[in-house]
């Protein structure tokens, strides 16, 4: 019984020896292969990083058109790269921030945001940068969709009454937040300078009804919010990211009442959003919509269907598409909620034409009351 067990304790001893070196071996065997899978798709994924290489083939040249939100420039249809010609003025003006507000903006085209660019992936841009003469400051502009020193800041510094002019090549598609980059940068971002461009795919996007451009930025003024008359930047409520006002297109109504956005039923919309900051990120919503396609981050590929809200970084961008099914008004707003409704993000989009009640009805309630349905 004795030389038993020794045998049985001996052999599952050795037994179990066997199985953790065998375990062992396996492991070694598994981390190696799994190391070897991962190198290999490292390697793969390195190979899938391009370093652009412009080719120089452009043919031809154009004066790009530029549009002032919520307006955004025709599709482009060649299908060849061309050299492009930009120009931007900077104006620095007094305007309306909300009823009886007003503030010193510093602008890109004379509005906020500043000019809707659009351009095609390859073409070589030349921008154009003029500091109108009754400017009190120098400015220069970043473009996202740059890809050099400062996104073209370091070369377009302006004084009052001067024009810098600089080229690049569009090497990579998608929409871009431009803005100005002197210092104190926060402060010129604050007062209005900033705009998106959209470097359009070799192949274009899908084709849609309604294309609209809307931008999301902060006011930081002196004064509380509704404090009637011309109000000062505040660098301590910037610090401390606390924005009097939150709006979309440059003022509180901008998109809301006459401005408000147009579609019809049946139709497929389109908005090129951006987000200025210069601090908050925005929670995009469309009430009473949901997005079919979200490209987010500005890239050019469909990240999502069947999307409720999309996040919004401060230097950011997004597309969202949609197509709309039911008469009445879209609410945009950002749904960090107290922005639309206490600081001003807030936007329509009215929809008109033939009803749907299989889409929506409503049946019993207040609102049937007061149609006396």
């Amino acid at each position: 019984m004795s030389t038993l067990y020794r045998f049985s304790a001996h052999s599952a001893g050795r037994l179990a020896a066997t199985a953790a070196l065998t375990a062992i071996g396996l492991l070694a065997t598994a981390v190696s292969t799994g190391c070897s899978t991962n190198a290999n798709a490292a390697e793969r994924s390195v190979a899938r990083i391009p370093v652009h290489d412009p080719d120089g083939k452009v043919d031809g040249v154009e004066t790009a058109t530029l549009t002032d939100a919520p307006n955004v420039p025709p599709a482009i249809t060649r299908r060849h790269a061309t050299k492009v010609i930009v120009n931007l003025e900077i104006i620095e003006k007094t305007a309306q921030i909300d009823d009886g507000v007003t503030y010193p903006v510093w602008t890109f085209g004379g509005s906020v945001p500043g000019k809707f660019i659009r351009v095609r992936e390859g073409d070589l841009v030349e921008l154009h940068l003029k500091n109108a003469s009754s400017s009190m400051m120098p400015h220069n502009i970043d473009l996202h969709a740059v890809t050099g020193p400062g996104g073209g800041a370091a070369a377009s510094m302006t004084i009052p009454g001067h024009e810098s002019v600089f080229t690049f090549t569009a090497l990579n598609p998608g929409l871009f937040i431009y803005h100005c980059a002197t210092s104190p940068m926060p402060m010129h971002l604050a007062n209005g300078m900033y705009g998106m461009i959209l470097v359009e795919p070799k192949a274009g996007l899908p084709p849609v009804d309604r294309e609209y451009y809307v931008m999301q930025s902060e006011f930081y003024t002196t004064g509380k919010h509704g404090e009637k008359g011309l109000q000062q930047f505040s660098m301590d409520k910037g610090i401390d990211e606390r924005p009097t006002y939150v709006v979309f297109n440059g003022a509180v109504g901008a998109l809301t009442g006459p401005k408000a956005l147009q579609a019809k039923v049946g139709e497929r919309v389109r908005l090129f959003i951006g987000d200025a900051g210069p601090n908050l990120t925005s929670s995009f919503h469309v009430v009473g919509e949901i997005f079919d396609n979200v490209y987010a981050e500005g890239g050019t590929v469909v990240s999502q269907h069947n999307v409720q809200t999309t996040l919004i970084p401060s230097g950011g961008a997004a597309i969202v598409e949609f197509g709309v099914e039911k008469p009445g008004d879209l609410v945009l707003v950002d749904h960090s909620i107290f922005r639309a409704f206490n600081q001003g993000a807030l936007g329509m989009l009215h929809v008109s034409g033939p009803d749907n009640a299989a889409v929506f009805a409503a049946k019993t309630g207040l609102s049937t009351m007061a149609h006396g349905q």
